[in-house]
């Protein structure tokens, strides 16, 4: 569902996915060859969402308040990104949280259930995990860079072959 809000109305890319399920208001930009998968919500209401080129976000996820991804970014099933930036290329696990005013650096990676707290800045190719999320190890897996690739042909794929049978 695509809304408006207070006159703004959500800006999709014409090569976006974005799933019939999802939930989109406001003051939101979707890029091209992004992908916004079923039950997600995208609420700009308070600050505008972007989610750049190629980007992804995966099932049941919520953005809100100023909320930023960057090309070929991740954020997995049921994560919540409230007013922080997720670099180019980084991925934020299922079930983590990225609280205010966090940037998640490129390449990095929040794993899964894990919460990255108010202002913090992860740097570039690191993993961190926990609650509150801390440094664990350098990242270096092309297969994980290469995850927003594979939501990008994913997405066409379902653009090009999904069928609603209700």
């Amino acid at each position: 569902m695509l809304r408006s809000f207070d006159g703004t109305t959500p800006q999709i890319a014409d090569s976006a996915y974005v799933d019939e399920a999802a939930v989109i208001i406001g003051d939101v930009v979707v890029e091209a060859d992004a992908s916004v998968w079923p039950n997600t919500t995208l609420r700009g209401d308070h600050g505008q969402i972007v989610v750049g080129e190629g980007a992804n976000i995966q099932d049941n996820a919520v953005l809100h308040e100023n909320a930023e991804l960057e090309p070929y970014a991740t954020v997995g099933h049921s994560a919540i990104v409230h007013d922080a930036t997720v670099a180019e290329r980084a991925l934020v696990g299922m079930n983590a949280t990225v609280l205010d005013g966090a940037r998640i650096g490129e390449g990095a990676v929040v794993a899964a259930g894990s919460v990255v707290t108010e202002g913090t800045e992860v740097p570039p190719s690191t993993l961190v995990a926990g609650a509150p999320a801390e440094p664990k190890a350098e990242v270096d897996d092309p297969h994980l860079e290469a995850t927003a690739d594979r939501y990008v042909d994913l997405a066409g794929r379902h653009a090009e072959s999904s069928e609603r049978l209700d």
